[in-house]
């Protein structure tokens, strides 16, 4: 199986500037990449692709000859971004779809992309992106996962065949969210009431017992600041879950709080960041992940 020689990643986000990045330095040249922002007066400059890369006017333009793409946006986006190639990709192009969306949205994806001629490979990310790059963990599902893992073998990526079935591999990362995503959120309503009492130390040390952690506070900003800065694409990831909940006969009694928390926090953002809390490993950290975001 031949590795892809070119790639186009639509969604120039968190994930698409990573990808871009490692892919490149990885030995695979030839990328092209287009958001919807590079258009906005606003955010455009600030979202401008810098790199050894082409910047595309649009979808279309970005996909026309690519034997990879890559989906790379916010979950509401998810099936706006399959459409949004539809016209312009070749007959067998690999579509990689790594967004964070319920199984039924994954299956109505996919459809659109094996309808057009292309080989959807569903992707569920198991971990944040910025760590490990490209080699973050996945599970990989759809009926060509396993070819797909082997045209991508020279990249080294960690990537495991979950199931034929679209939509498996996503059912674990959407319920595994609803604990991790809900967690942030608990944390951040949690110590912006302890803040408040003053009283955030004692809560983070009385949590060693009850859910043993090495370092509690280093922890606890880790996660509170994950919302804060990405607050907009975890409240998007959260609705997909609690479609994942109902699609599962569920009622999503805590994921869509949880998705408007995550919302909130993003209005706030690093404002709120520095003053949310206050002794010196959280503010460390919080200082840290604002300076790189």
């Amino acid at each position: 199986m031949t590795a892809p020689g070119s790639m186009a990643i639509v969604g120039y986000g968190e994930v698409g500037q990573v990808f871009a990045r490692q892919f490149h330095a990885a030995g695979l040249v030839d990328i092209r990449l287009f958001d919807i922002l590079f258009a906005d007066p606003v955010s455009g400059p600030s979202t401008a692709a810098q790199g050894p890369w082409r910047k595309a006017g649009s979808a279309g333009e970005a996909v026309a000859d690519a034997e990879l793409i890559v989906s790379a946006v916010t979950a509401g986006s998810d099936l706006a971004a399959a459409r949004s190639v539809l016209s312009a990709m070749r007959p067998g192009t690999w579509f990689w779809d790594l967004n964070s969306v319920s199984p039924g949205t994954k299956r109505q994806a996919g459809a659109l992309i094996e309808a057009a001629g292309g080989r959807y490979v569903e992707a569920a990310v198991m971990s944040s992106i910025p760590p490990k790059g490209i080699r973050s963990p996945m599970l990989l599902g759809g009926p060509h996962a396993k070819d797909f893992i082997a045209a991508m073998a020279p990249f080294d990526l960690d990537m495991t065949f979950y199931a034929e079935e679209i939509g498996q591999a996503s059912a674990v990362k959407m319920c595994r969210s609803v604990l991790i995503k809900g967690l942030e959120a608990l944390l951040t309503e949690s110590m912006l009431a302890a803040r408040h009492y003053g009283v955030e130390a004692d809560v983070l040390a009385s949590l060693r017992d009850t859910i043993p952690h090495p370092d509690w506070p280093t922890q606890a900003a880790y996660m509170i600041s994950r919302a804060l800065l990405h607050g907009r694409r975890r409240a998007e990831e959260m609705r997909e879950v609690a479609k994942t909940v109902e699609e599962a006969g569920v009622a999503p009694l805590l994921s869509r709080p949880t998705a408007e928390r995550q919302a909130w926090a993003a209005q706030q953002g690093a404002r709120i960041a520095k003053d949310l809390l206050k002794t010196p490993e959280l503010k460390r950290l919080l200082d840290e992940l604002t300076a790189k975001s």
